[in-house]
């Protein structure tokens, strides 16, 4: 190095710096002359535009969400509702029936029979459906063997007897009947 940049260490870096210093001036000079470009604004508007609408959206499909979440936590909690409402009649009447101080038994029976009836009636207006399958085929998806009996002039895998009705709701069993099946 020279003496003379050894001096005054200022002097030495401005003698490199000069030219990069003049050519950033005059691209200043050239963004001051320039005027703001409108298209460039309209799409800095469009840009707002559509964040808004993208928060707006988000905003929107948070509150689908949450409501889609309330309905299904509603129809879980009041799925039942129908059902009762369809067995209030059977509790009414057997509360009836309990209240019943004769002693007619031909009474006492007919009473039992219309609860029964109403029962019956409540669970097929709310789906529950009888599997009685005396004489049919054994099916193992709607039927349980208990035991299997040998019966003459009777195809083997057939139900001879029910021990206990089964039920459905739809097509989904609530319930196997238990069965007697022949060999």
């Amino acid at each position: 190095m020279s003496t003379e940049h050894q001096k005054d260490p200022e002097a030495a870096e401005n003698q490199f710096d000069a030219p990069a210093n003049d050519a950033v001036d005059a691209a200043a000079a050239d963004l001051a002359e320039l005027e703001p470009l409108e298209p460039v604004a309209a799409l800095e508007e469009e840009v707002g535009q559509l964040k808004d609408q993208l928060l707006r959206l988000n905003a929107e499909m948070q509150n689908v969400r949450r409501r889609a979440a309330d309905d299904v936590s509603k129809a879980h909690k009041f799925s039942i509702e129908k059902f009762a409402a369809e067995m209030l009649p059977v509790q009414e009447s057997l509360e009836k029936a309990l209240q019943d101080t004769s002693t007619d038994f031909d009474t006492l029976r007919a009473g039992v029979e219309l609860t029964q009836k109403q029962l019956t009636s409540a669970l097929e207006k709310s789906g529950v459906l009888e599997v009685n399958p005396k004489g049919e085929k054994f099916d193992p998806h709607l039927h349980q063997a208990i035991t299997m009996i040998a019966v003459p002039g009777q195809e083997a895998g057939t139900v001879v007897d029910v021990l206990q009705k089964g039920y459905k709701i739809a097509d989904r069993v609530l319930r196997p009947a238990l069965v007697v099946v022949s060999q």
